[in-house]
């Protein structure tokens, strides 16, 4: 199967980790060797309630025996969607009350984009340096990383960056600016947390500029860090809300929500403003469904800070300078990138899944599923200690 993974599916490296998947279930991942894998990662923060959650599989199982696709985003009444968008609304402050369901969290973006340029006649676009909200053209357009984004210019233009939690930045915002476009929590700079106070100082720069606030909880949405999504800690609400990854428990949707009045404004001049032929499907809004009712419905959330302070308390050794992150979104900083390359690979090798991050290369990603139990996450720290004692230069300061 790795032969003719390589020789027919296009790659995105050439040296993918290629775990040759049989099965997986619950925080476990199986090989064609029949061999586990604790998983760390969850699909890099998507598979929610873990793998192949029964309730979300039985959702997905009972809508496919009804209808699958059926028309275009937007023109029929499918029960699930409506269900979907409407449980979305009772949990969201005032005004986000009206979700487009689209196919992935950077699909959500480029639709976010389009409706912020559409509300405020500006194309001024604001983002943070380190920053990343996916790689299609607009997406890929906000990041500052230039060796990323040279080889596909021209990308969209007038997009200007600040420095994260630098207040001293918000003046870059003005009456030209469309939209601010940051994470909640910055994934691929590290899992960096925003300031006491720096959200709010943000929201309040672009109501005074008449500027939209979007905010990315692709990664961290869903429970990861303790609330539902993680505005919550921050006493800060957006105009635009993004979301994706762990929305169906492992499979692929994304959305962004705004107000009704922003929202209808794809509804005309044109017509179709935003248009997509998978969004809202079916199976995956009904697997999604059940997702956030689980989710609602159990202990899930409050459990993730809890989960927190136990790896907080067990991942401490002298080759670990710092734990970034909140919830079970969170970030081991190596001493040096060679560390972090080394525990990812041994720990594969040893029976744990994690992974690295975009930009910081001493980051080790942690993001298991919101279901593992204490007594796996004990299991998979005790593995991270033992192979980081086995590091190479694990003895020097």
């Amino acid at each position: 199967m790795l032969t003719d993974f390589l020789k027919y599916q296009a790659q995105t490296t050439g040296h993918p980790l290629g775990l040759e998947v049989a099965r997986a279930s619950g925080s476990y991942i199986f090989d064609t060797a029949g061999k586990a894998y604790l998983d760390f990662v969850a699909g890099v923060s998507a598979c929610t309630l873990g793998h192949c959650h029964p309730g979300v599989v039985g959702a997905a199982q009972q809508q496919l025996a009804q209808y699958m696709h059926v028309m275009v985003y937007g023109e029929f009444v499918q029960q699930p969607a409506v269900d979907l968008c409407r449980l979305l609304a009772s949990q969201l402050p005032h005004p986000l009350e009206r979700t487009y369901l689209v196919n992935s969290g950077t699909e959500a973006m480029e639709g976010a984009l389009k409706l912020a340029r559409r509300v405020t006649g500006r194309f001024e676009l604001i983002a943070a340096h380190t920053a990343y909200h996916g790689n299609t053209m607009g997406s890929l357009s906000l990041m500052d990383y230039e060796n990323r984004k040279a080889p596909f210019r021209p990308l969209l233009p007038g997009v200007r960056h600040i420095a994260f939690n630098a207040l001293e930045d918000l003046d870059k915002i003005t009456s030209k600016t469309a939209a601010v476009i940051l994470e909640t929590i910055q994934g691929g700079a590290g899992f960096i947390e925003p300031e006491p106070g720096y959200l709010s100082a943000v929201k309040k720069r672009c109501q005074d500029t008449g500027s939209l606030l979007i905010l990315d909880e692709i990664q961290p949405g869903f429970g990861r860090t303790g609330k539902l999504f993680a505005f919550e800690h921050y006493n800060c609400i957006p105009d635009i809300l993004v979301i994706g990854k762990g929305m169906a428990s492992g499979l692929p949707i994304g959305a962004f929500t705004a107000s009704a009045d922003h929202m209808a404004l794809l509804e005309r001049d044109p017509a179709l403003g935003h248009i997509t032929t998978f969004g809202g499907n079916p199976v995956i809004a009904a697997a999604a469904h059940k997702t956030l009712q689980v989710l609602l419905e159990g202990d899930l959330i409050p459990a993730t800070t809890e989960k927190e302070l136990l790896f907080r308390e067990l991942l401490k050794h002298p080759l670990i300078r710092e734990i970034r992150g909140k919830g079970l979104m969170l970030a081991l900083i190596l001493k040096e990138a060679a560390i972090a390359q080394f525990l990812v690979l041994e720990a594969m090798r040893e029976g744990l899944l994690l992974f690295w991050l975009l930009f910081e290369t001493r980051a080790v990603r942690i993001s298991p599923p919101l279901t593992i139990s204490n007594e796996e996450i004990q299991k998979g720290c005790q593995q991270i200690l033992e192979v980081l004692n086995r590091y190479p230069k694990a003895g020097v300061n």
